[in-house]
């Protein structure tokens, strides 16, 4: 435990920390504009939100504010308090606790593995100084469609579509703005917008997304059974997913920024 957030036990899939930077690094590499949104400034305290690794709240500190970690992957924990040599905290994001109310919460590309986002919003707002703002990028409605899709025609193949369950909340943006609203928040920016991306260091492209991220999918199947249907959904999905020899993942993107309602100033 630290002095700033509450550590607590979580129960959730581990990741591969290593090869979520080796292969999936344009996650934060993409990042810059909901980092630009959020402006950092030196004095402040950022509570990142499923920080992953740490690229994104070692660039945070770069711009001179005090960064705490908190992520629920313990691979990701042990990760990001190596790459900022400080202590990253291991709690759940529907129901996390800082000690002092921060500035700002910034989260990249992480809420959307919190399906219940009431309770997530209100930790976030009860987490923040009065005034303090919430600024984050998450994947929005029609996110990953296409890779989806190919999963369940693969699964539907062999007769086994019918447990496929997501793993994820991909809201509208109306939809996200009345949750912020509603929980003590007045929204300020909202943007949903499609950003095809390219899997550069993925040989198997969908394959290999799916082997990081979709494992979830496909928990009502035995693990052996894994690797066949992922190989199966490249192959649904390469007419639409692969182009000139390079592959894509067909992601939407929802970014925001919420201000503490108790004041009419937005930064």
């Amino acid at each position: 435990m630290t002095q700033e957030i509450l550590e607590q036990p979580v129960e959730v899939p581990a990741w591969d920390a290593g090869r979520y930077d080796s292969q999936f690094g344009y996650v934060s590499r993409l990042a810059g504009g909901v980092l630009d949104l959020l402006a950092p400034q030196p004095g402040e305290t950022v509570l990142d939100l499923g920080c992953g690794t740490g690229e994104l709240a070692e660039q945070i500190r770069d711009r001179g504010a005090r960064v705490l970690l908190v992520d629920s992957d313990p691979a990701m924990v042990v990760a990001a308090s190596q790459r900022l040599r400080q202590p990253a905290v291991l709690a759940d994001g529907h129901d996390f606790k800082v000690v002092e109310p921060v500035d700002a919460v910034f989260s990249n590309a992480a809420l959307h593995w919190m399906t219940r986002p009431e309770q997530v919003i209100r930790s976030v707002r009860t987490a923040l100084r009065p005034g303090g703002r919430f600024v984050a990028e998450m994947g929005g409605a029609r996110n990953v469609a296409g890779i989806v899709e190919a999963l369940r025609a693969a699964l539907a193949e062999r007769g086994q579509d019918a447990g496929l369950r997501s793993p994820w909340y991909f809201p509208e943006p109306g939809e996200y703005a009345e949750l912020l609203e509603n929980n003590g928040f007045r929204v300020s920016r909202i943007e949903h917008f499609p950003r095809e991306t390219e899997l550069h260091d993925c040989p198997d492209g969908v394959v290999d997304w799916l082997r990081m991220f979709g494992s979830a999918l496909v928990a009502h199947l035995p693990e052996a059974e894994h690797e066949e249907v992922f190989r199966r959904a490249g192959e649904l999905a390469e007419p639409t997913l692969r182009r000139d020899g390079r592959w894509y993942a067909d992601y939407w993107r929802l970014r925001f920024v919420a201000v503490s309602a108790e004041t009419e100033t937005a930064r």
